[in-house]
Order: structure tokens, then sequence, then C-alpha cells
């Protein structure tokens, strides 16, 4: 399995030949926008920055829902959140995704906005490899991901949705959430299997200018 993170809450999948992307953006949010062809397109939620599934070329299947699915060879389950505090009150629902494939469990955030009770964590169960929001103002911040990272458990952690030199708008740096552990790996991408996760919990910084080695 090979994941490139195409910045934001983007990251491209490719998983025995077919690819998935999540949260896919357009031009107004500063990054270089993906635009080729997937097999399947999750989306958190509606917002400008999470769902431009109409930029991707081909006929992706756009997967936004709670429940359980078998799309283009990925099991994918969707659980229902919200983007903020209030139940949904100030920013509306959020939904994250675990993702299932070559026996490796990945699980995307989205903009999720608070703590998961621990009746949601049970319901997650097991994952390898969390992707979660650290940049605050919208999302949880460095110190809420910290909390929600240690108890998920994930054997790798890729934090997203946090200030870059592209965003068109204002975050927290990724610092502010990496400052809180003692070993952070900073690489291009990511290319991993079952039989290689590592022992011990990895923090994993993945850069946004690698996808141009993607073939589009």
């Amino acid at each position: 399995m090979q994941m490139f993170w195409l910045g934001h809450a983007s990251f491209f999948v490719e998983s025995g030949g077919k690819k998935l992307i999540t949260d896919p953006f357009d031009e107004k949010l500063g990054y270089p926008v993906w635009e080729a062809e997937v097999d399947v397109a999750t989306v958190s939620h509606d917002h400008w920055d999470h769902c431009a599934v109409d930029r991707l070329k081909g006929s992706p299947i756009k997967l936004q829902a709670t429940g359980e699915f078998n799309v283009a060879g990925f099991k994918i389950s969707g659980f229902a959140t919200y983007h903020d505090q209030s139940e949904g009150k100030e920013r509306g629902s959020n939904i994250i995704f675990k993702i299932e494939t070559e026996g490796i469990t990945l699980l995307h955030l989205g903009d999720l906005g608070h703590q998961l009770s621990p009746e949601q964590y049970t319901a997650l169960g097991k994952i390898d490899l969390l992707m979660i929001p650290v940049g605050g103002v919208y999302t949880v911040d460095a110190r809420e991901a910290y909390d929600i990272v240690q108890a998920i458990k994930p054997r790798i952690v890729i934090p997203m949705h946090y200030h870059t030199p592209h965003l068109c708008f204002e975050l927290a740096p990724v610092e502010e959430f990496t400052c809180q552990f003692e070993q952070v790996i900073k690489q291009p991408y990511l290319k991993i299997n079952a039989d290689n996760l590592p022992e011990t919990m990895e923090i994993i910084i993945l850069d946004y200018s690698s996808r141009l080695t993607v073939s589009e």
C-alpha cells in the first residue's frame, strides 16, 4: 500500500491497483489540485475544502455516509461525529472513515472537532494508521489530538489539517502537535504492508509536495 499526503485533509491511497482519495479540495485552498482518476472518494463533510469530488477525472464512487461498505476493493466504515464541541450546532456533522485494505486498518478523522466517547473508541476497534487533524481553529487542537492518539494507540500517526505556506487561511503549525512526542519522522510518502508495521508508535510527517511523483 502506498499513501501520499496531498495537503490539508486529503490523502491518496493506492492498494492492489485500486485508488482512493480522502477529502479532495479545489484550487481555492492553495495546494496543487489533484484531478487524476481514482476509484473512490471519501468525503467527511460538505465544506468547500473537503468535498471537491467534481474536480476528479473519471467517475469515482463518492462515499459520504455512515455504515459499512465494500467499495473498489476497500472495506470502509463511516462513523457519525461532529465538526465542533457543540454536537454540530456550530459547524455541523463530520464522518470519520475506517478503511481496511491489505490487512491494514486506516482511520481518517476528517474535521473532527471533539473528543470521542468510550463507546466510539470501542466501535472503532484496532487501528494501525491514524490520520488526525492537529491545527485547531476548526478541529481538535494539538493537545486534544494528543489525547485521541493516546486513546487509539495506532502504530502510525500522520498529522493533517495544519498550517503550511500553501494554505490560504491560518491554522496552528504541526510543531505544536509533534513537540509532544520524542521522535518524529519526516518522509515524502508512505509505503507499507501488514508485515512491516512499526512495533512502537511512529509519528510521521508527510511532504505534500511529494504528490508530484505520483503519475496523474
